[in-house]
């Protein structure tokens, strides 16, 4: 299957899809900012990535279809993206979320887990629709919230079981496309 991924901050999940996604490529990656560490990371495995600002969707458009790109894959993409895109690439959109949807949908989600005081929190991948983060969920895997936790601990344990769960998302989605 051909990837297209599209980050915005460090790129730790675009560089895991690399790693263990090894039946698939990953043929593109579309960052939104510039020098972000995701473009540092594709530079690093060799992979073609382009900047193109997030309200572009004409040029994302144009360029995940140059590159022939079987799934999408939102990978820490900070923006909203429009019905026109999605409709571009029907069901074949899906995002990462730091919470266990439909809870703590859009930005800020470990913050308010923490806040809530839940006693876990967890991770979603879900297919890409016109609601914020409203999509039918693929995965989840619940992250247990600990007494010492603070944001950046939290975070943490989120991130490795993000690690955890898309490469799964994704093979769940491949195997979806091929039946």
């Amino acid at each position: 299957m051909r990837l297209g991924v599209m980050c915005s901050g460090n790129g730790t999940n675009f560089e895991n899809i690399v790693r263990t996604c090894r039946d698939d490529e990953v043929v593109i990656m579309i960052h939104n900012k510039e020098k972000c560490g995701a473009a540092k990371r594709a530079d690093k495995f060799g992979i073609p990535h382009t900047h193109i600002k997030s309200k572009n969707e004409d040029l994302i458009i144009d360029v995940m279809n140059a590159w022939k790109v079987d799934l999408i894959v939102l990978a820490g993409w900070m923006r909203i993206i429009s019905p026109k895109l999605i409709e571009a690439f029907p069901n074949r959109i899906i995002n990462l979320h730091p919470s266990m949807l439909p809870k703590y949908k859009g930005l800020h989600a470990i913050e308010r887990a923490l806040e809530s005081g839940d006693d876990k929190t967890g991770v979603s991948v879900h297919y890409v629709n016109e609601e914020l983060d409203g999509g039918e969920v693929i995965l989840q895997e619940e992250v247990p919230i600990l007494p010492y936790d603070d944001v950046e601990s939290l975070t943490k344990a989120i991130q490795r079981q993000e690690y955890a769960i898309l490469p799964l998302a994704i093979q769940h989605v491949k195997h979806q496309l091929q039946t």
